[in-house]
């Protein structure tokens, strides 16, 4: 059944059964049944007490619930299935009053029947119907007598509706709902009409009818990219925890956002803006139910119609990705274990030794003294800020030490400064006693700086100015931020409070709200903790790179393991404490590419492995892997085995070195995606079925990726295998290396079988159609700016279709890059042997380097001639290889900030 006919199915039931009083329990089939009882032990009483209705399901077994521990790292999913206590046709708000407003309508609902299971009900609520842009839809469910909390994230304001929308939207008047409806199609991509809608003090919930069951997003968790909708739960709420995998368990950030591919190809994506601890249910009908313990209804639905413009819509309200600084986007190395200075030392110097690319050093916690925050311990580490100096000054590279937010407390009065200042400025977190509240983190008790204070701001900048002149960073990693905490609210314990004991706990990972973290009663600078919880990495995140910013006066960057949406505005993120294991290698891939959905696609995971040992096929090929992450770091823990691509010995140090220079020699083209992200949104690494989304044998893939919409990775990802088996889209491919074709255009999506040893480049392919920059590489961003530039010129192979293709280029650290900054657009269009560039008439930067190197794949015969803005030049200039088909012209030099035409007829 399509969904439209679906839609309109149970919205003649909601119609014309919802006419008395009474439960209206007959419904179309099974399917449309939606959970009651989100509790323990339902029962036919307990069921019908809150006027619902109870019936055994014919195909299913009674729902259970299971307790979900944070101690295994692949946990079974608790047992959902159609649930016997399920809510009658008339249950709900009544939609008593619609008046039309400048921005749309405003809506007046009354509560009808009995009250909702938790207490606390409004009866009185009001929507605001926003339409704000032709392909985006705000509404937002509230309690119009009572001031209720609402995130406080920057998003747009209008002030009246679009002039035209590519939607429909209705509602119907008992029991209320929201449709929203494709106008060119007629696809209901939002349908609250399934009912059962509820408004508490601290109880919200509200479903809809998906469209299809291509659904992906809701975050942050460890699972395949494609979301299966049958009977599953996703919790949501800022927690530490060593990334245990399935949809249920709630890791370190929060993203209620998905993207849902229709069956027609085209996508849609709906974001709920609300941070309390949440949980979301995926059933088959498909539908979504999606419950809150707290704040308002707050939506927006994005009619995209393609994926990407999905993601643009999404980050267009959350805010646009930042620009990282260039060398932010070279090779990254790190351990919890280096033991000392000398030992970081070492490790730096072997990787220089080998030649082996890399642009940043990191350290962990043991750098401090004691594990205080802004300190170093002068025993093992005294010359950490000499050593910075060289590493910045001699060896082209730069430095990023760790910082968590745990202030300890029980230092000596006044010997340190981090409290001492916090105190005096009121700017920690408070019990609901009064004085900060207590924790335990690394350094033993600790406070928590309370960065939704103003001053928090100027305190944190104080701080990370002051530790500056000591170590001269380039940018920070904020970890242990959700916060995490030792012990269980505090060192004192919780109230007993209703903030800290909800009568309606979310399936978190140990049940508690409190486990792990501060207490929900706390209280930050106008919010208690149980409704900003989630927010805190993120608010972390706007104090650290404001405080960079204004101390280096530069581009800095920022690594935080805790997330929500906005936080890709300040930082980028890993996927954090993995296990060096084969499933983590694997699903290290759907992580980087949701959080390209999630508009932060500065993102990697630890590569090889981050708890744990690893071993010398799996390093090698999560190396080749995580060469083409966004972020690209290697990371692992305190007393495993050493890692870095120096460790394993000359082949695998080859190895690296072969596939880290792949990546520096790819760093224009990779830099120019991460721009075109920072000014429309568009995502980095991109899954399969944003550039083919008609194609349903791309829709699961989540073991391949793309570089924005050309350069398609193919890891090797299974042990012991020697090759890999990757989906080619209907497009003409070339293999990136020589240019060889593997596919023409018009042949159909095809699997190829591609031989990679154990030691292998890691396979890439271009499609056909692009142009794209490349840049001679070097060991570090630095001086690979300084070599010449090459374009790969990827022919379509379609008549009269052109290749295409952009560079952006800038200094790579200046701020407002590509707005104030001088910076560099050029644009090239290849067609019929000629390729031609056009520069942005608001270019203003000239690069160190010109263009050495055009290579031309696919080019079916050699050319009679070669000219360069109409002056031929000498063959010996240029080759042509009749075998693989390209033409490689070297030995030039064409100024990249000047338009040229080259002919190659």
């Amino acid at each position: 059944m399509s969904s439209k006919r679906a839609a309109l199915v149970v919205l003649f039931f909601f119609l014309f059964k919802s006419i008395n009083s009474e439960p209206q329990c007959t419904l179309p089939s099974e399917k449309y049944r939606f959970d009651c009882f989100p509790d323990d032990n339902a029962t036919a009483e307990k069921c019908e007490a809150r006027g619902c209705c109870w019936d055994k399901a014919t195909l299913t077994k009674p729902q259970k619930r299971v307790k979900i521990s944070s101690n295994s790292s692949s946990i079974a999913d608790p047992p959902l299935d159609v649930p016997y206590c399920f809510f009658p046709l008339n249950y709900g708000y009544k939609l008593a009053s619609k008046e039309e407003t400048k921005t749309g309508f405003k809506l007046g609902l009354v509560r009808e029947g009995s009250d909702g299971p938790y207490g606390g009900d409004v009866k009185n609520l009001a929507v605001d119907v926003l339409l704000e842009d032709q392909n985006r839809f705000h509404f937002k469910i509230y309690d119009p007598a009572n001031k209720r909390y609402e995130v406080p994230i920057p998003t747009p304001s209008v002030s009246e509706k679009s002039a035209a929308q590519n939607y429909d939207v209705s509602f119907t008047t008992f029991p209320f709902g929201i449709a929203v409806t494709r106008k060119s199609t007629g696809t209901v991509v939002f349908n609250s009409t399934a009912g059962g809608m509820i408004f508490e003090d601290q109880f919200l919930q509200i479903s809809s009818f998906l469209p299809s069951s291509n659904l992906y997003g809701i975050g942050e968790h460890v699972d395949p990219l494609k979301l299966n909708v049958s009977w599953r739960m996703a919790t949501l709420f800022s927690r530490d925890v060593a990334t245990p995998e399935g949809l249920k368990n709630n890791l370190y950030g929060v993203h209620p956002f998905y993207l849902s591919l229709e069956n027609d190809g085209n996508a849609n994506g709906v974001f709920l803006l609300n941070s309390n601890a949440m949980e979301i249910i995926l059933q088959p009908t498909p539908a979504i139910t999606f419950r809150s313990i707290g704040g308002i209804l707050d939506f927006y639905v994005f009619l995209g119609p393609t994926p990407e413009m999905v993601v643009q819509q999404y980050t267009e309200v959350v805010g646009r990705p930042l620009l990282p600084p260039y060398w932010g986007l070279g090779f990254h190395l790190c351990r919890w274990g280096y033991g000392s200075l000398n030992g970081t030392i070492t490790v730096n110097d072997n990787m220089r030794a080998k030649g082996i690319p890399q642009d940043v050093q990191w350290n962990d916690i043991e750098y401090m003294r004691e594990h205080l925050d802004f300190t170093v311990d002068s025993n093992k580490w005294g010359g950490l800020g000499d050593f910075v100096k060289k590493l910045q000054t001699q060896y082209n590279q730069h430095y990023i030490p760790i910082v968590d937010p745990g202030i300890s407390n029980v230092q000596p009065s006044g010997s340190y400064k981090p409290y001492s200042d916090g105190l005096k400025m009121g700017v920690f977190v408070n019990s609901t006693n009064g004085g900060p509240i207590v924790g335990k983190v690394w350094p033993g008790n600790t406070v928590f700086p309370d960065f939704l204070n103003p001053a928090s701001l100027d305190y944190w900048k104080t701080q990370i100015s002051e530790f500056h002149q000591v170590v001269p960073f380039d940018g920070l990693w904020i970890d242990m931020n959700e916060p995490s905490n030792f012990v269980e609210g505090s060192i004192s314990g919780c109230p007993k409070s209703k903030w800290d004991n909800p009568p309606y706990t979310p399936h978190i990972i140990d049940g508690k709200l409190n486990s792990k973290t501060v207490c929900m009663s706390a209280k930050h600078y106008g919010h208690r903790h149980y409704d900003v919880h989630s927010l805190y990495g993120y608010t972390e995140a706007v104090a650290t790179m404001r405080a960079l910013e204004s101390v280096r006066g530069k581009r800095s960057m920022v690594i935080s393991r805790s997330t929500y949406p906005n936080s890709g505005q300040h930082g980028g993120h890993w996927l954090g404490d993995n296990h060096a294991n084969w499933d983590n290698l694997r699903l290290s891939v759907p992580g980087i590419l949701n959080f390209n959905l999630f508009g932060i696609p500065l993102v990697g995971a630890d590569i090889c492995g981050f708890n744990g040992d690893t071993t010398l096929e799996l390093c090698a090929r999560w190396t080749q892997l995580g060469a083409f992450y966004p972020f690209s770091r290697n990371h692992n823990t305190i007393n495993a085995k050493p890692q870095d691509p120096a460790a394993f010995g000359d082949s695998f140090a080859a190895m690296a070195r072969t596939v880290l220079l792949m990546r520096y020699q790819l760093l224009p083209y990779l830099y120019t995606l991460f721009v075109e992200a920072s000014l429309s949104g568009k995502t980095v690494a991109t899954p399969l079925f944003f550039e083919f989304p008609k194609d349903s044998n791309t829709l699961a893939i989540d073991q391949q990726f793309l570089w924005g919409s050309s350069l398609l990775i193919t890891p090797v990802l299974q042990q012991g295998a020697s090759s890999v088996t990757g989906y080619f889209p209907d497009a003409t491919w070339y293999d990136a290396y020589e240019g060889a074709k593997l596919q023409q255009q018009g042949s159909g999506g095809q699997q190829h079988t591609l031989n990679c040893s154990m030691l292998c480049n890691t396979p890439l392919h271009i499609r056909g159609g692009s142009i794209f920059p490349v840049q001679q590489a070097a060991i570090t961003t630095v001086e690979s700016r300084k070599n010449p530039f090459g374009l790969v010129v990827a022919k379509s192979g379609v008549d009269g279709v052109p290749a295409k293709g952009i560079l952006h280029v800038d200094d790579g650290e200046s701020l407002d890059a590509f707005t104030k900054a001088p910076f560099l657009s050029v644009s090239f269009t290849a067609s019929k042997g000629v390729l031609k560039s056009s520069v942005d008439p608001k270019s203003s930067y000239q690069p160190q380097a010109s263009l050495a190197l055009i290579s031309v794949y696919g080019l079916e015969h050699k050319p009679a001639s070669v000219t360069i803005n109409g002056h031929a030049i000498s063959s010996e200039f240029y080759t042509y290889n009749s075998d693989l088909k390209v033409l490689t012209i070297r030995g030039v030099k064409i100024p990249l900030d000047k338009a040229f035409t080259v002919t190659y007829i």
